[in-house]
């Protein structure tokens, strides 16, 4: 399932802009490649990061995976429900399985984000 209303990256993650604010996650095909996620490493609030810098980790039953933030911004709130509820991850990667939230230092860099047309055909659908 692609969501319209997202942006999307290369490396399967998701991205939703409310304002300044930004949320992210991994993809529904990510969570299926990856297999039952069992821990999520989240980033540190206040935390500012570089667009291509490592956000998170996630430890499935298959791999580990690292989760890169596709924008520069400084995490402003992270999904405690995952740290008890990884699975979060795999039922619900769009809504309740998201990551991070955090304020876009430049909109400017969303340009260089897929949308979900162009993220159906770089997966296959």
């Amino acid at each position: 399932m692609v969501k319209d209303e997202l942006l999307y990256t290369e490396t399967h993650e998701w991205i939703r802009i409310d304002g300044k604010i930004a949320t992210m996650g991994i993809t529904d095909y990510a969570q299926k490649e990856l297999g039952d996620i069992v821990y999520v490493e989240l980033p540190e609030v206040d935390s500012e990061l570089s667009a291509g810098d490592v956000l998170a980790t996630v430890e499935a039953v298959k791999a580990v995976e690292e989760i890169y933030i596709p924008v520069s911004g400084i995490i402003v709130e992270v999904n405690e429900h995952l740290t008890d509820s990884s699975d979060l991850m795999n039922s619900s990667p769009y809504d309740e399985g998201w990551i991070a939230k955090f304020e876009i230092f430049s909109k400017d860099e969303l340009e260089g984000l897929m949308n979900a047309e162009e993220y159906k055909k770089l997966i296959g659908e």
